[in-house]
């Protein structure tokens, strides 16, 4: 049996808050991957159906998936077959949708990486708290959206809740990034190959034979092929040109920097 701390907050979408959204999207994204699907979408579509309604229903009524298959319709925007964090967000009231704000200004893996950099000045893989209001001003603005200091302090807080789990008061970029449609999430791309932080270094340190702390174009090729060698996969040219366009999305003016690759290929990375 759930404990209280376990238990979904009441479905009232008229009033759903941001807050309550994360509450609700945390609750069924069970693993963390960013979006449901299979039973973690039905389990979200039975709530869904037993707030509405008032009372419970039955999932393997035909009824019941014929509502799903109407629901999948109306989120599944890029029909895929999941419901991402962005398309499930379309339930929020206008005004507290700054999810889907973010997907409007964030359409792309490398637009979201110029917009990361503007913070992220160090390289560090991780932006402050205090930088993140700042993130969010300049994403409500760039969307044409009207909001005021309490309202962006309210955004802030929920981000922070979202992302900043150790309360460590900085936000990661690998957490960051389940903002993004999945197809351009260049993490998922890299979860069959992830390395040890040993590995990586090794791995890095091999093609960064000057010790610059980044390597170009022409050596990612290299690495990419001597990475699927390593894990034994069987990757064909057309495998490696997509692993390699994701990874350049993470390249500032040609340059790939070790803390970005190691937050990408490393299953153990603290950054």
């Amino acid at each position: 049996m759930a404990t209280q701390a376990e238990q979904l907050p009441h479905l009232h979408l008229a009033e759903l808050t941001a807050a309550q959204f994360i509450d609700i999207w945390k609750h069924f994204d069970a693993d963390g991957n960013g979006y449901i699907e299979g039973k973690e979408l039905e389990n979200f579509f039975t709530e869904l159906e037993t707030a509405r309604r008032g009372a419970g229903v039955d999932p393997s009524h035909a009824s019941f998936k014929e509502k799903l298959k109407e629901f999948m319709a109306n989120f599944d925007k890029n029909s895929d077959g999941i419901i991402e964090m962005s398309e499930l967000a379309q339930i929020l009231p206008a005004e507290e949708n700054f999810l889907l704000c973010f997907r409007e200004f964030v359409r792309s893996s490398s637009e979201f990486m110029d917009a990361w950099r503007r913070y992220d000045t160090d390289r560090s893989g991780y932006i402050e708290s205090n930088e993140l209001k700042g993130f969010l001003s300049d994403l409500l603005k760039k969307s044409n959206r009207n909001y005021d200091d309490k309202k962006l302090n309210e955004y802030t807080k929920t981000i922070l809740r979202m992302f900043d789990l150790n309360g460590d008061g900085k936000l990661g970029l690998s957490e960051m990034a389940r903002l993004l449609p999945v197809q351009e999430n260049f993490l998922l791309k890299f979860q069959g190959i992830r390395l040890t932080v040993k590995e990586f270094d090794s791995l890095f340190t091999f093609y960064d034979k000057d010790g610059n702390g980044y390597i170009d174009e022409q050596e990612l090729d290299a690495l990419l092929k001597d990475l699927c060698d390593k894990n034994k996969m069987d990757v064909d040219s057309t495998g490696l040109v997509d692993y390699k366009k994701s990874i350049m999305a993470l390249a500032d003016g040609g340059k790939l920097y070790r803390t970005e690759m190691e937050i990408v290929l490393c299953r153990d990375s603290t950054l």
